[in-house]
């Protein structure tokens, strides 16, 4: 179980998904307090 702050719940990987299909990864993930990798790596798995 995540904490209720939790950048990556799932509720935080939906708006990841949803914000990198029109603006570039790494800035939503910078925005998101994230590295570019776990950002990207949830984006791809999404993807899949």
């Amino acid at each position: 179980m995540t904490h209720r702050n939790s950048p990556l719940s799932v509720e935080g990987r939906r708006r990841l998904v949803e914000r990198c299909k029109t603006r570039p990864i790494a800035h939503v993930a910078a925005e998101m307090g994230i590295s570019r990798a776990t950002a990207s790596k949830w984006v791809h798995r999404h993807r899949e």
